[in-house]
């Protein structure tokens, strides 16, 4: 049985949203309503939040020759980061799970052919980031 969420109960749903606040509205307070995943939810925004800088390098390290973060969609930017975050601090979740999932959330925000390059990065950049810290 896969469970179904509506975009209000997906938890990178609202770690997109949460970081969305947080990163262009800087003087958001960061509230975590009750959610079956909230500490899963807290832990990815604050872990994104806390380690941009390492975020950054793996950026630059695996993908500077495919992107420049800044040009991209503030969302977009956003997915990248906190996907990052769970392949480096969430060895345990599968990198086809963190994919699909930030996959399935993107498409609330983002349209489809910027989904097939989010797919084509998180593929590369997963590769890449679990295969040197396995």
């Amino acid at each position: 049985m896969t469970l179904q969420y509506t975009h209000k109960n997906n938890p990178r749903v609202i770690i997109i949203q949460k970081l969305y606040g947080k990163f262009f509205n800087k003087d958001e307070d960061l509230t975590f309503p009750k959610h079956r995943f909230k500490k899963f939810i807290k832990e990815v925004v604050n872990g994104t939040i806390e380690r941009e800088e390492v975020i950054y390098e793996e950026l630059r390290k695996h993908l500077s020759s495919d992107l420049k973060l800044n040009t991209l969609d503030k969302v977009f930017q956003i997915i990248i980061k906190s996907s990052i975050f769970e392949l480096l601090y969430k060895p345990k979740t599968p990198i086809r799970i963190i994919i699909k999932e930030y996959l399935n959330a993107s498409n609330y925000f983002i349209n489809d052919s910027q989904t097939k390059y989010l797919n084509a990065l998180l593929n590369k950049i997963s590769k890449k980031i679990r295969n040197s810290n396995e």
